[in-house]
């Protein structure tokens, strides 16, 4: 596949910290059996990365802005163009050994996304989509899947841990999707939710309080590949605002729907307790 020069750079950089991290994910196996833990090495390997991230791209488009996980936002000279850059979707999933993180970087030109690149150095799988250019895996070109029934369906989703996130809601969503579908996984890497519904492996996701460098690539991919996706309520879909349902277009109907059902059920449910006396 002949990627355009923009993609190029954009793979360079992934690569290149994908390449480092595979070298520290190496060590924080390793160091799950001592006593002092893996945790400062993680947060030290994500800083490493991202360190690459932002020499590659600098180096390579040096009036460009940065929105990063760990920097936040660094102004550029050219206000129009700016990278969106998490060095290690999946912390949690490297910090306990498991080989389901990724490097993601986007691109936003006038607010509006128009490239992505998802690496997961782990597995090899290096994905990358460019506005007009369409989806591809490694060099496979993408699509959603084309499934139309939800008993046949497979979602994914974020689930809220010790301090973050709305439970109930996570509870009440969780309840009433399982009632209607084959299943729903949680991979515990927004980016590699997104990228696994642009390559059909999955039929839809759905999730709460990301932050932009969590779906800004992964957004250009299910464009890209023929998706769908907006805010959980069926909104215009907004990177920077932080809540995403996608799927093909019939999923990503039905999910908004079953969302609605379980926002519906909850407020009844909610309503009931107040008005008991007891």
């Amino acid at each position: 596949m002949a990627r355009s020069a923009l993609l190029n750079v954009m793979t360079q950089a992934a690569m290149k910290a994908g390449r480092g991290l595979i070298r520290d994910f190496g060590e924080v196996q390793n160091l799950q059996v001592s006593m002092k833990g893996p945790a400062d090495f993680v947060s030290n390997a994500d800083r490493r990365a991202e360190e690459v991230i932002f020499q590659e791209l600098s180096r390579a488009r040096p009036d460009w802005g940065f929105l990063m996980e760990e920097r936040g936002t660094v102004e550029g000279r050219d206000p129009q163009h700016r990278w969106i850059v998490d060095p290690l979707d999946g912390t949690t999933n490297f910090l306990h050994g498991l080989p389901m993180f990724a490097v993601s970087i986007a691109l936003e030109r006038d607010g509006q996304l128009v490239a992505g690149v998802i690496l997961n150095p782990a597995m090899d799988e290096l994905y990358t989509a460019e506005k007009g250019g369409g989806a591809f895996l490694n060099d496979r070109r993408l699509r959603v899947a084309a499934r139309q029934r939800l008993p046949e369906s497979l979602f994914a989703t974020g689930i809220p841990f010790l301090g973050q996130g709305d439970h109930a809601a996570s509870l009440y969503e969780m309840r009433q999707i399982m009632g209607e579908t084959s299943g729903i996984r949680r991979m515990g890497a927004a980016a590699l939710d997104l990228a696994y519904v642009a390559a059909g492996r999955f039929d839809g996701y759905w999730e709460r309080a990301l932050r932009p460098w969590d779906v800004a690539a992964g957004a250009v991919l299910i464009r890209e590949a023929g998706g769908f996706l907006s805010g959980m309520d069926g909104e215009k879909f907004d990177h920077m605002q932080g809540d995403v349902a996608c799927g093909n277009e019939f999923m990503h109907k039905a999910l908004v729907e079953q969302l609605r059902q379980a926002t519906l059920r909850r407020q009844a449910a909610s309503a009931s307790r107040a008005s008991d006396p007891a």
